[in-house]
């Protein structure tokens, strides 16, 4: 059984985790994979947005050690955590945080640990009703990581991430929406409808620019204003030798609905 499902339809690559029995925790492989097809998703012109979900009742339980590579817990030295860190879950966030094309998020179920973090690291998110997100971390005596310290007070703000990760209560769909850490919920048998057409909506949009409009925001939290607003003019110079962008002021000239070919 593949544990990574993968297929391109109408310009939407969707990558589904799936290992159900597991609630979907995810091997080295898994995580190897899905970085793998994430570069791919953005070298590939073809693929024009990007859906991230999962089979069974789970979305992802979080990181499944057991067949990771590494050394035993008593043959460990100062330095292999953070390196296993480093290589493992960060690589997996950023890879979503770096894809140039947008990610979405369908998550069908409980989203725990990295799993929580791997949802939160897409452009936009939708959960199932029966979805939760939990910061599982402090439950088994641990630091968050996999960028949750990063990603959850830009979503939420300091005091509320603080919260979500002292104490590591589960966090249900509509709660995570009013918090605004999802875009949208809905009925679990409307999940997958809704994110195909979501999605589909990006794929037909100009995939450049909004590349890198991807890039501006998410850059924007890390810097200042100034340096924020260069990357703002600089990104709309490269925009501007797009064929979306001419076609798209071309499309506005003549009153007309642009036709975007994602180049």
């Amino acid at each position: 059984m593949d544990e990574v499902l993968h297929r391109i339809d109408n310009g939407v690559a969707w990558i589904t985790l799936n290992r159900p029995e597991a609630m979907n925790a995810v091997t080295w492989d898994q995580r190897e994979r899905v970085i793998a097809l994430l570069a791919d998703a953005s070298a590939d012109p073809a693929v024009r947005a990007v859906v991230l979900t999962a089979t069974g009742k789970g979305f992802c339980a979080g990181a499944d050690l057991r067949g990771s590579p590494g050394a035993p817990a008593g043959e460990r030295v100062a330095g292999d955590v953070a390196r296993m860190i480093r290589l493992g879950a960060q690589r997996l966030i950023t890879a979503v945080l770096d894809c140039e094309k947008p990610v979405l998020a369908a998550v069908n179920g409980t989203a725990a640990g990295i799993g929580a973090h791997l949802a939160l690291a897409c452009d936009l998110v939708i959960a199932a009703e029966p979805a939760r997100f939990i910061e599982v971390f402090v439950r088994r005596g641990l630091v968050p990581d996999g960028g949750g310290a990063y990603l959850l007070p830009r979503l939420v703000g300091p005091q509320k991430a603080k919260e979500l990760m002292f104490f590591g209560d589960a966090v249900p769909a509509v709660e995570a929406e009013r918090l605004g850490l999802v875009n949208r919920v809905v009925p679990v048998d409307e999940l997958e409808a809704t994110a195909r057409e979501w999605a589909e909506r990006l794929a037909q949009g100009p995939t450049r620019a909004l590349a890198m409009t991807k890039q501006l925001v998410n850059a924007s939290l890390d810097g200042d204003r100034a340096a924020a607003l260069a990357a703002e003019a600089t990104a709309q110079e490269i925009n501007m030798t797009t064929a979306d962008a001419n076609e798209g002021v071309a499309s506005f000239v003549e009153r007309r609905t642009p036709k975007y070919l994602g180049r």
